[in-house]
């Protein structure tokens, strides 16, 4: 008879030996905008994958598009990834919507939680408008580009060419009808259990079997550049950003010393430069951004009441909403986060402005500067030198003129710690 404890091992056992043999599936997140960062993801998911031995990799989509570059660098990684790679809408209420539906469509397994919706992959060029010749020649490469994928696996190529062509956008469910994609599932754990056993061909020819039921879900886990770059794209972000970076920067500059603004403003100005560098830059935008910051130093020199002032903050606002010229909604700089950074930031450059110009405009009251001008007494006769008692201290001095001890002197000139001085005239209707 076997012993309880001999049980309670075998059953353990069994479990580790249950959990070992369970698939592994990595799940990496396209959220957001699509950037150099998602590509940089998506590779090291692929690796990772790899290296796990994962029976395959899901590719999690919630994104309104993004820049046509990075996709295709993201559908060459998903294409060339060693595993099966499914493309998965969710959860409900998500979307896969331009350059995310080509992305979607790249999976080797394309899949939809209900509620979600795909489409509208229209190409747009950034930075103005396309003419006829230049929107046909983008719109034929797109839809190349998208043909060569959807054909192959055995898609509706022709109707998702319309989604590039006349901007279709498609639910789940007509998505599953028109053969954009191969399954409904309500979550990951219903995909992968309708994925079990599936046979599915890859791009290069080779066909493999799912085994994905009871799998072990892992979630690809971003290092921090990625988390921190994902972070700051948001041009929104990136903005802030920059001009608190630039703020810092001129603190440090019109009060030297005090380091921790011009660290942490250097810090900021750099990593909103970063995120600014990937995004598409209107330069009407950018010019309007300085013209700001000259009006404002023009205020604090002039004084206009604050109409120049007036017209910084105007300008700044403007040029952040142009700043970065995009189609898609996401990628553009909203007007509520212009005028929230606007309005500050003219009010306290200004102040900094005006109070560094007056304080070159004030009498130096230091240093050897500081002793021209200030009166004192004859100590010893000065014919021509002598002493004199000036701010509390007794100086060397020389006269042009003798002057009587006792008599009041202004201090005209230093040098080598000996100052140049002159009789104070009586004042008027005084007698000497």
């Amino acid at each position: 008879m076997r012993s309880p404890l001999a049980s309670l091992l075998l059953l353990a056992l069994t479990a580790a030996s249950s959990k070992a043999a369970a698939p592994r599936v990595l799940a990496v997140d396209v959220d957001g905008m699509i950037h150099p960062v998602t590509a940089e993801i998506l590779s090291r998911a692929i690796q990772q994958a790899k290296q796990e031995n994962a029976a395959l990799l899901l590719v999690r989509l919630n994104t309104p598009g993004g820049l046509m570059d990075a996709m295709r660098e993201s559908i060459e990684e998903i294409v060339a990834a060693p595993m099966p790679v499914v493309t998965f809408v969710g959860p409900s209420g998500a979307r896969a919507a331009s350059a995310g539906f080509f992305i979607l469509e790249a999976g080797d397994v394309a899949a939809m939680a209900p509620g979600t919706n795909t489409g509208a992959a229209h190409p747009v060029l950034i930075g103005g408008e396309m003419d006829a010749i230049m929107k046909q020649k983008v719109e034929n490469d797109a839809s190349a580009s998208l043909r060569s994928i959807v054909a192959k696996r055995g898609r509706n190529s022709a109707l998702a060419e319309k989604a590039i062509r006349e901007s279709q956008s498609f639910t789940d469910k007509e998505a599953l009808d028109n053969h954009l994609i191969e399954l409904v599932a309500n979550n990951e754990r219903d995909l992968l259990d309708k994925l079990d056993g599936r046979e599915i061909a890859r791009l290069d020819g080779t066909r493999a079997v799912l085994h994905t039921r009871g799998a072990v879900i892992e979630v690809y886990e971003r290092n921090w550049r990625q988390k921190i770059m994902s972070a700051i794209s948001d041009p929104n972000l990136a903005l802030v950003l920059l001009v608190l970076g630039a703020l810092g920067i001129y603190v440090e500059f019109t009060s030297p010393g005090l380091i921790v603004p011009g660290i942490l403003g250097a810090i900021m100005a750099l990593l909103g430069l970063s995120a600014l560098s990937v995004l598409p830059i209107n330069w009407l935008g950018a010019a309007l951004l300085l013209l700001a910051f000259a009006l404002f130093v023009l205020e604090a020199k002039f004084a206009t009441h604050g109409i120049l002032g007036s017209g910084g903050a105007l300008s700044m606002v403007l040029g952040a909403v142009m700043l970065i010229d995009s189609p898609v909604p996401e990628m553009r700089i909203h007007l509520s986060t212009a005028i929230a950074l606007a309005l500050p930031f003219s009010l306290i450059t200004m102040l900094l402005l005006s109070l560094v110009l007056r304080a070159r405009r004030n009498k130096v009251v230091t240093g050897s500067e500081g002793m021209l001008g200030e009166t004192g007494t004859a100590v010893t006769p000065l014919a021509p030198e002598g002493k004199v008692f000036v701010r509390g201290e007794y100086w060397s001095a020389v006269a042009p003129s003798p002057v009587a001890a006792g008599s009041p002197v202004r201090v005209v000139a230093i040098s080598q710690l000996k100052l140049t001085v002159e009789l104070v005239p009586p004042p008027n209707g005084a007698s000497t």
